[in-house]
C-alpha cells in the first residue's frame, strides 16, 4: 500500500519572482513617476530668471581709487545690463565688465597684460580667424584707441582687440559685431569723481 504524500502547507504573502516581472513593475514605476512630473509642470508657472543688473561704475571708483585705470564703458546702450565685474590687483591687473544686450545677447570687455592670442584662446575660441577691424569714427573725440583688430569664429562669437599702454582690451561676446562696436565707441579710462 502506498502512503499518500503530504504536501508542505503554502506560506501566506510569497509570490513568483521572475526577470519579466521586476521589468514590468520598473516600467510601471517609471511610468508613475513620468506622469507625476509632468502633472506638476503642467500646473506649475513659467518662471523667467532674469541676471540681475550691477552697478559697473561704482567697481571701477573703487579700482581706480586703488591705483589701477580700468577701460569701461562711460554708459551702456539703453536696454543693456552689466551682470559683472571682475578685478584683479596685482603686478598684472585684470579688469572686466560682462554685459547683457537688450535681446540677450553676451558682450564683454577685458583688459589684461597677456597677448591677444592668449586672450583669444581663453575669451572667445581657439581657433578664431582675423576679420575686419574697425576705426573708431571721428565724432568720438577720444578714444580709448582709434584702430581696433577684428576676430570671429566659427560659433558666432566675435571680438575686436587693441594694445593699450602695453595691456591688451578685448571686447567680446555672442552679440552682433555692430553692438561690439558700439562698446569700443563708449570705452573710456576718465576717473570717476
Amino acid at each position: 500500500m502506498s502512503t499518500p504524500q503530504t504536501q508542505p502547507p503554502e506560506r501566506p504573502g510569497r509570490y513568483q519572482r521572475s526577470a519579466v516581472g521586476l521589468v514590468t513593475s520598473l516600467v510601471v514605476t517609471v511610468v508613475a513617476v513620468g506622469g507625476l512630473l509632468y502633472f506638476m509642470g503642467v500646473f506649475r508657472p513659467d518662471f523667467e530668471v532674469k541676471p540681475e543688473a550691477v552697478d559697473y561704475v561704482e567697481v571701477v571708483r573703487s579700482a581706480q581709487q586703488a591705483g589701477l585705470t580700468p577701460i569701461y564703458p562711460d554708459a551702456l546702450p539703453e536696454g543693456w545690463i552689466a551682470t559683472g565685474v571682475d578685478v584683479t590687483p596685482g603686478e598684472r591687473p585684470v579688469f572686466m565688465v560682462r554685459m547683457l544686450t537688450d535681446d540677450d545677447k553676451f558682450v564683454a570687455v577685458r583688459q589684461e597684460d597677456a597677448s591677444v592670442t592668449a586672450m583669444l584662446t581663453q575669451w572667445v575660441d581657439e581657433e578664431t580667424e582675423t576679420r575686419s577691424g574697425y576705426t573708431v569714427p571721428a565724432s568720438v573725440a577720444a578714444p580709448v584707441a582709434r584702430e581696433w583688430k577684428g576676430y570671429a569664429d566659427s560659433g558666432g562669437d566675435s571680438a575686436y582687440a587693441a594694445e593699450i599702454d602695453g595691456e591688451t582690451v578685448l571686447v567680446f561676446g555672442s552679440a552682433p559685431a555692430k553692438d561690439l562696436r558700439a562698446i569700443v565707441d563708449a570705452l573710456v579710462t576718465a576717473p570717476i569723481g
